[in-house]
C-alpha cells in the first residue's frame, strides 16, 4: 500500500535529533513555558517574517484566541460579522462561532479552491468587521486583493495558515499578511509536531501581550489575572520537536513541489481535473487535490490497487448538523468541490517509483 502520508517515515529521518531534543527537555526538569518554547516562538516568528509568535495548544485555539483578544481589546464585539470561505474545514468557522461572532460564508474560486475576493467585497455590510481567509490545501489566498479590500473597509484580517507553513507571495510568507494568523502543527501538517500544537503570528505588540495572557488563564503575572482566560499552552516537548522540524521544513516543501510537478506533468486522464497554482512560491502542497465527477469510484479503484487517498473534505460546513440553521442554504461551488475532491498521496518521503505508480493508475482509470 502506498500511504497517503507516512508520518513514521517522515519523523524517522530526524529520529536522533528528536530524541536528543526530547531528552534535553526531560533532563531540564522544566516542562511548560521554558527555553524551548521561547526559542521556537522566536524562530517561527523570524521564519514567517513577523515580530511575534505565540505558542498555543492547537490550531483551533490559535484562531479562537485571536478573535477573543480582539474582543478584549475592543476591536470586535458580539454579533460582528466575519467573512470566511464556505468550503473551509469547519475549524475556521467554529472559531468565529465560539466568540459569539457571526460567520458570513463566501464561495471560493473553483480553480484555486481559495476564497474569491470579488465575492468578499459583495458580502461586506455595516456589521462586517473582519475577514478570515484560509490558505486552503497549501496555497496562499489572493492576499494582495484581500488586504486592499480590508484597508478600504477598515477590516481586521486573520489568516488561517494551518495548511500553508512556508508559502509566500511577493516576498511575504503566510502568517505575515494579515493583522494576525493562526497556525496548526497537527502531526500531518507540513510543519507537524508529535502531538497537538499551534501558534499565532502577529507584529502587533498589544495583541501579542493579550494573547500571552489569554492562553495562560488570563494571567500576565503569576496569580494576577487581567482576563477570564483559558489554558492553551504549547508545551516544552512539542516546542522542542518543532525546533528540530522547522530546520527541515524548506527541504520538505521542495520535495512536495517536486511531487506536485510530477503529478501535474504526468496526469492526463480527461476524467480528472488537476489543481492550479497561481505562483510557485505561493503553494506548498499540503495536499494535492484533484477533482473527479466519479470521485468515489476513483478512490475505490486506487484503494483496490494499493493507493491510499483521502477526501478534504466530504461535507461542506453549511451541510453539517453542527450548523443546522444553514442546512437549507445553497453554496453551489462549495457543494461541487466537496462532492468531487480527492487528495492523492504527497509528502516528503514519497518516492519517484510511488509517484509513477499513482500516475499510471490514475491515467488508467475509466470513468
Amino acid at each position: 500500500m502506498i500511504p497517503f502520508l507516512d508520518l513514521k517515515a517522515i519523523n524517522a529521518q530526524y529520529r536522533d535529533e528528536l530524541v536528543d531534543a526530547c531528552t534535553r527537555v526531560i533532563d531540564s526538569g522544566w516542562y511548560i513555558g521554558g527555553s524551548e518554547l521561547e526559542q521556537f516562538e522566536q524562530q517561527f516568528a523570524n521564519y514567517c517574517g513577523t515580530k511575534y509568535a505565540i505558542g498555543v495548544a492547537n490550531g483551533l485555539d490559535a484562531l479562537i484566541l485571536t478573535l477573543r483578544a480582539w474582543k478584549e481589546l475592543g476591536k470586535l464585539k458580539d454579533g460582528d460579522e466575519v467573512i470566511v470561505p464556505s468550503n473551509t474545514y469547519i475549524a475556521s468557522i467554529l472559531a468565529i462561532s465560539a466568540n459569539n461572532l457571526t460567520p458570513i460564508l463566501v464561495e471560493p474560486c473553483l480553480n484555486s479552491f481559495n476564497i474569491d475576493p470579488k465575492k468578499i467585497e459583495a458580502a461586506i455590510t455595516s456589521r462586517t468587521k473582519a475577514i478570515l481567509p484560509v490558505h486552503l490545501y497549501g496555497q496562499l489566498a489572493d492576499m494582495p486583493a484581500i488586504m486592499a479590500i480590508a484597508k478600504r473597509h477598515e477590516l481586521l484580517v486573520l489568516e488561517d495558515s494551518a495548511q500553508a507553513h512556508g508559502a509566500s507571495l511577493d516576498g511575504k510568507k503566510a502568517g505575515s499578511w494579515g493583522d494576525a494568523s493562526g497556525f496548526s502543527f497537527y502531526p500531518g501538517k507540513n510543519l507537524g509536531a508529535l502531538g497537538d500544537a499551534g501558534a499565532i503570528t502577529t507584529s502587533d505588540k498589544e495583541l501579542a501581550d493579550t494573547l500571552r495572557a489569554l492562553r495562560n488563564y488570563g494571567s500576565h503575572e503569576k496569580y494576577k489575572n487581567l482576563f477570564q482566560g483559558v489554558n492553551s499552552r504549547l508545551d516544552e516537548i512539542q516546542a522542542a520537536m518543532l525546533n528540530v522540524k522547522l530546520n527541515h521544513l524548506d527541504n520538505e516543501i521542495a520535495h512536495r513541489r517536486k511531487v506536485a510537478d510530477a503529478y501535474l506533468e504526468g496526469l492526463n486522464n480527461k476524467a480528472i481535473i488537476l489543481p492550479t497554482k497561481e505562483n510557485d512560491s505561493a503553494h506548498v502542497w499540503h495536499v494535492f487535490v484533484i477533482r473527479c465527477e466519479q470521485r468515489d469510484a476513483l478512490q475505490k479503484y486506487l484503494a483496490d490497487n494499493g493507493v491510499q487517498t483521502l477526501i478534504h473534505y466530504p461535507v461542506p460546513p453549511h451541510q453539517q448538523p453542527a450548523y443546522k440553521e444553514w442546512n437549507e442554504l445553497s453554496y453551489p461551488i462549495s457543494e461541487s468541490i466537496h462532492a468531487e475532491v480527492l487528495s492523492l498521496p504527497i509528502g516528503p518521503t514519497l518516492t519517484l517509483e510511488e509517484i509513477k505508480i499513482v500516475i499510471e493508475l490514475c491515467n488508467s482509470f475509466k470513468s
